[in-house]
């Protein structure tokens, strides 16, 4: 069933479509995302709500499938942005840092090479290539990877999460392996579309909690009492409040209007807390039972707690803060 951000009716048939038969496992789930990234879809390009729309309608299908089109979506806008004119096969991106073995990139003045240990790194054993930040002389740098280079090793039963159990996510160690530059250091990170694909990741944790709502509305239509229509009720404000805020950012992204940053992480703090309410009210409503003989109930559940720890709670939080601290007048 697709999830809508819009009051109309006048998304694109593919999106419908893709909707109505969402895959059953990352392999298909991967194929789609080859079919849907050969279009080039870019955030910003006017067509920003269709995008998240069809992340949201595959997160509530099964955040699993979400989590296998979204990255590679999103590195099909990064090297659009980037001026690449053909992207092949499935690709990933792995941004995150930390780890004592820090993945650093040299030049020898014809070619680049990585060196270290990458975390965090999801579907490399599946995927062809992925998009890599590394450390550089000059600063993290962004690079395109082959990830068949026998220099590649994906470290075996690092992934012990009871959550996204099919997308593990545990670090690849690089030695010696060939890497291409895309954009100049620093250039990753500062551009506009790094906040937009930002909001995007947000639009399938909003997916992961519709999910879980419609369970709940479910129970309620079968047998409903006070406190599950009231958690219901409360449910419905919160998914509400997410898909204002989506749809409003859809709208300002396409608008091309600056301080993305700031928009990206007020849109990703909404969802996220939504996510984390509409998680509590659906087990208080429902009790043990679905959590325990539901098993996409309880897949749902376990995916979307672990999906939305992406946005680093108190530490985003005062990001934000700061962020406003440097504005010359109130926000409100």
């Amino acid at each position: 069933m697709l999830v809508s951000l819009r009051g109309g009716d006048d998304r694109p048939a593919a999106l419908t479509a893709a909707a109505a038969n969402p895959p059953e496992d990352v392999p298909a789930a991967l194929a789609l995302a080859r079919e849907v990234g050969a279009s080039r879809p870019t955030p910003g390009d006017g067509s920003t709500l269709d995008q998240w729309e069809l992340l949201a309608s595959l997160a509530a299908h099964d955040l699993g499938v979400a989590r296998a089109v979204e990255p590679h979506l999103d590195a099909v806008a990064i090297l659009v942005q980037a001026g690449w004119q053909t992207v092949d096969g499935t690709w990933g991106v792995f941004a995150a840092e930390g780890g004592p073995d820090p993945l650093l990139a040299e030049s020898d003045g014809q070619r680049w090479t990585l060196n270290g240990t990458k975390p965090w790194c999801s579907l490399a054993g599946r995927l062809d290539s992925a998009l890599i930040t590394a450390r550089t002389g000059t600063g993290p740098r962004l690079f395109a990877v082959d990830l068949a280079q026998p220099g590649v090793q994906v470290v075996e039963d690092a992934w012990r999460a009871r959550g996204l159990v099919e997308i593990p996510s545990g670090p690849v160690r690089f030695t010696g392996v060939e890497a291409v530059p895309v954009g100049e250091a620093g250039w990753y990170q500062t551009r506009p579309g790094f906040w937009w694909g930002a909001i995007g990741v947000a639009a399938c944790w909003f997916g992961g909690a519709v999910g879980i709502a419609r369970t709940v509305l479910g129970a309620a239509q079968r047998s409903a009492n006070p406190h599950l229509l009231a958690h219901l009720g409360a449910i419905d404000v919160l998914l509400h409040t997410c898909r204002t805020a989506l749809a409003d950012a859809a709208a300002r992204v396409d608008a091309r209007e600056p301080d993305a940053r700031l928009l990206a992480r007020r849109v990703r703090g909404i969802v996220a807390r939504s996510c984390e309410e509409t998680i509590a009210r659906a087990g208080h409503a429902l009790g043990p039972g679905p959590l325990a003989t539901d098993r996409a109930h309880a897949k749902r559940v376990a995916d979307l707690q672990l999906y939305i720890r992406q946005h680093h709670a108190e530490r985003d939080d005062a990001a934000l803060g700061e962020l406003l601290t440097t504005r010359d007048d109130a926000p409100w």
